[in-house]
């Protein structure tokens, strides 16, 4: 518990320290390149400048760290000031430095969007297009608009070095912020990390880290997975020597391949596979109560008010409900006997005063307690009215500790948010039973790494757009000889529809 007081008061502030052996490795890539002077735009507790000064000669480079933190400013000058160092408070975003630099450094703060104020959001938006051009998506965290503001400081040649949360490169905003980046810079090496070598353990998100100089693009760059931590790394970024090391792998890689596939993930062009699962199935996210609590019911509380039936479905909520690739009517049985929510409240456009008694009731009671003045409910006419989704023939399983899955719902449940509907083309039971042997083949489920966004832990989240470009195994489609759904095109009736 103490550990998570402390995590979470770190989150507040956006400060997770960098490791040791991190900042040495980022210190190192800088001195390599010959830099004069070093800024931080987030000194923090003075890592990257503790991690400089075990370097030889490295008093004659001069430093300056900016910070909003007060007592971490002054115990840096405290201890640290010189005529070479300078430690500041400073709001690097709406307060920047007035000069560029030869060198910048930075774990710039981790804070996402919904922990930004919606005035914050506004300025920040404003300061990015009128340095990119464009509007940055407002599910942006605070590390993205560091990275674009500390870019705009780095003088002609000069080198940035960013250690950031790997979301930057699979967010809805990456590809529109990665273009405006090799447009007017250079990135040299993205280096990502396994689960076993992450530099925050205890954080749910991947780390990765960003050369990037003042230069043009170069058509290839250098992309690094550590492995593990060892002194390999180190000579690396200093040297750029890797002799005989399997601590990490380097791959020379395509720009343009990076940008497509995301710098986070590991090498494969999506685009080279001929189908993906759009060509087989639909997507769409489960259902979005707006307050599972009201909606979501248990059997004895459907009984206990009196619900009718026909006004209900049968719905799944929790993917740790499931244990199994299978959801059958046993299953969901079960978990009504444990006391687990199964029954999902599924009103149309029904007015209220034509609706049984209890369930006027039970209506007038949410009203009572502001369930109808919810954000998302608040914009349903009327209030009550449920989303719309008919039973899919699979499940996926978008976000968790687990390895993401796919379901196959025998049961007929309806899915909340906690699941992706995945639809298939074509009804017939042997296209169905087809496409569940795709679903669940080893290429298939490997490839989720290629359209997923990472996390700690091992843990992906698939939207339901990536999803849909899932690659699919083009011998295992001609294996099966089952065929890609095509729009306006008759089908001939092979599968007995």
């Amino acid at each position: 518990m103490v550990i998570q007081n402390i995590i979470e008061n770190l989150r507040n502030l956006g400060q997770f320290w960098t490791p040791e052996w991190i900042s040495d490795a980022m210190i190192a890539y800088l001195l390599k390149n010959n830099v004069k002077e070093i800024f931080d735009p987030a000194v923090g507790n003075g890592v990257f400048f503790k991690s400089l000064r075990k370097f030889e000669n490295s008093n004659s480079i001069k430093f300056l760290g900016i910070d909003i933190d007060n007592s971490l400013i002054n115990n840096l000058n405290n201890n640290f000031s010189s005529t070479n160092n300078f430690f500041e408070l400073r709001d690097f975003l709406f307060n920047s430095p007035d000069k560029k630099f030869d060198s910048i450094i930075a774990n710039p703060p981790y804070i996402r969007h919904h922990r930004i104020s919606i005035d914050a959001k506004r300025l920040l938006g404003e300061m990015c297009y009128k340095i990119t051009g464009f509007k940055i998506d407002g599910r942006a965290g605070i590390h993205v608009y560091f990275l674009i503001k500390a870019l705009t400081l780095l003088k002609d040649n000069g080198y940035l070095i960013f250690i950031l949360p790997s979301d930057i490169c699979e967010g809805i905003f990456s590809k529109k912020l990665w273009n405006w980046v090799i447009q007017n810079y250079c990135i040299e090496k993205v280096i990502t990390f396994s689960t076993e070598a992450t530099p925050f353990p205890n954080i749910d998100t991947n780390a990765i880290i960003f050369c990037i100089s003042n230069k043009r693009q170069e058509k290839i760059f250098k992309w690094l997975k550590v492995k593990r931590r060892s002194e390999c790394f180190l000579d690396y970024m200093y040297k750029d020597k890797s002799e005989d090391c399997d601590d990490f792998i380097i791959v020379n890689r395509d720009i343009n391949e990076g940008l497509i596939n995301g710098f986070s993930r590991t090498p494969g062009i999506i685009n080279n596979y001929k189908y993906h699962l759009k060509d087989f199935a639909k997507i769409i996210r489960g259902v979005a109560t707006g307050s599972n609590e009201f909606f979501f019911l248990t059997k004895n509380k459907i009984i206990e008010l009196g619900i009718p039936k026909n006004y209900l479905k049968i719905a799944l909520g929790r993917t740790r409900d499931i244990k199994t690739n299978i959801i059958t009517k046993k299953i969901v049985e079960k978990l009504e006997l444990e006391g687990r929510p199964t029954f999902l409240l599924y009103l149309n456009n029904e007015p209220k005063e034509e609706l049984p008694l209890p369930l006027q009731d039970y209506l007038n009671y949410g009203e009572s307690i502001g369930i109808d003045k919810k954000v998302l409910i608040s914009t349903r006419q009327p209030w009550y009215k449920m989303e719309k989704r008919e039973p899919p023939e699979f499940l996926f399983t978008y976000l968790g500790r687990r390895n993401s899955r796919f379901i196959k719902n025998e049961a007929e449940v309806i899915p909340l948010t906690s699941f992706l509907c995945v639809y298939s083309h074509f009804k017939n039971i042997d296209y169905i039973n087809k496409l569940w042997i795709i679903l669940n083949d080893e290429s298939t489920i490997n490839n989720i790494n290629l359209v997923g966004k990472s996390y700690g832990s091992g843990a992906i989240k698939v939207e339901p757009k990536a999803l849909a470009n899932l690659p699919i195994s083009e011998n295992l489609v001609e294996k099966l000889d089952i065929l890609p759904y095509k729009p306006n095109q008759i089908i001939q009736n092979k599968f007995n529809f």
